[in-house]
């Protein structure tokens, strides 16, 4: 549940900026927001695959 609410807050952040950037650039384009990795739950622990840890 937790990884849903942390892609909506995300994608929220990004509006959020998108909305005080538009007067700049309206031609933006908010991409790639995707779950990188997760742990717990039902179904464990994942990590895409091809992705680099920037951590």
């Amino acid at each position: 549940m937790f990884s849903h609410v942390k892609l909506i807050a995300v994608s929220i952040a990004v509006l959020t900026i998108y909305d005080m950037c538009k007067a700049v650039d309206k031609d933006m384009i908010i991409g790639d927001i995707r779950l990188i990795e997760k742990t717990g739950g039902k179904s464990g622990v994942y990590k895409r695959k091809g992705e680099v840890d920037i951590g």
